[in-house]
């Protein structure tokens, strides 16, 4: 079963996630710090971490920054900041997903599974996909890795999952559900997606300037691959 890794220091959230969470079956270790945190994952990495940001030694960012340093593994961080500002701060530092305090367990438990389910499909297709470009732009399966022109792109899976989605069909506009594999389904959650690809277009700006134009926003339908974007580069 799926192990998580519950990173929370208040003993009655900590409880009724952690029962929550082996009721619906995962395996389910805890961590009362970020310290304490981070040596676990470093000792065996979780399948997902739970993540709270109020921690009494390393600020949750941190522990996520470090994370996202030293693995791909899916976060979910849990706050008691509301604020819109905050929640696109922690997806930026490359969360998964992101719930307010107070949260209903239930409905943590459905996004890890969600966040469990879009991290497996980033690594569906069997195949490596080279992208035209002149073999400029590389999405490597099996090493879980992408380059546009040999520069690591360092993409989270959430990041992986949309680029490799987008190139290997340039030709279809993807709507924000289905690149969040929720179909067409409207949830509320289908905007967290702009983020995503918000970072997604930094990291290819780093390695290529211009090369954010890949992703093509049409707008009141999704996205699309831009294969022309670096044709004159």
């Amino acid at each position: 079963m799926p192990t998580v890794l519950l990173v929370e220091d208040e003993p009655g959230i900590r409880g009724i996630v952690r029962a929550y969470l082996e009721a619906d079956g995962f395996t389910v270790r805890e961590a009362i710090s970020g310290t304490l945190a981070l040596a676990d994952a470093r000792a065996q990495m979780p399948d997902l971490v739970v993540l709270d940001l109020m921690l009494p030694d390393l600020a949750g960012e941190d522990v996520c920054a470090e994370l996202r340093r030293i693995s791909r593994v899916p976060v979910i961080m849990l706050t008691g900041k509301s604020a819109v500002a905050d929640r696109l701060h922690g997806l930026s530092l490359g969360a998964d997903d992101y719930l307010v305090k107070p949260f209903s367990p239930r409905e943590l438990v459905a996004r890890a599974h969600a966040v469990l389910r879009r991290s497996a499909s980033t690594w569906d297709d069997p195949a490596d996909v080279t992208v035209a470009l002149n073999g400029r732009l590389h999405l490597h399966r099996s090493a879980r890795t992408a380059q546009l022109d040999g520069v690591d792109l360092d993409l989270t899976d959430t990041e992986q999952r949309i680029l490799r989605a987008l190139a290997r069909r340039p030709a279809k506009v993807w709507s924000r559900g289905e690149l969040l594999g929720l179909g067409d389904r409207g949830d509320g959650e289908e905007r967290t997606v702009d983020v995503h690809v918000r970072n997604l277009r930094r990291k290819l700006d780093a390695a290529r300037a211009g090369a954010s134009d890949l992703v093509a926003t049409v707008h009141g339908a999704g996205y699309r691959f831009n294969a022309t974007a670096l044709e004159d580069a």
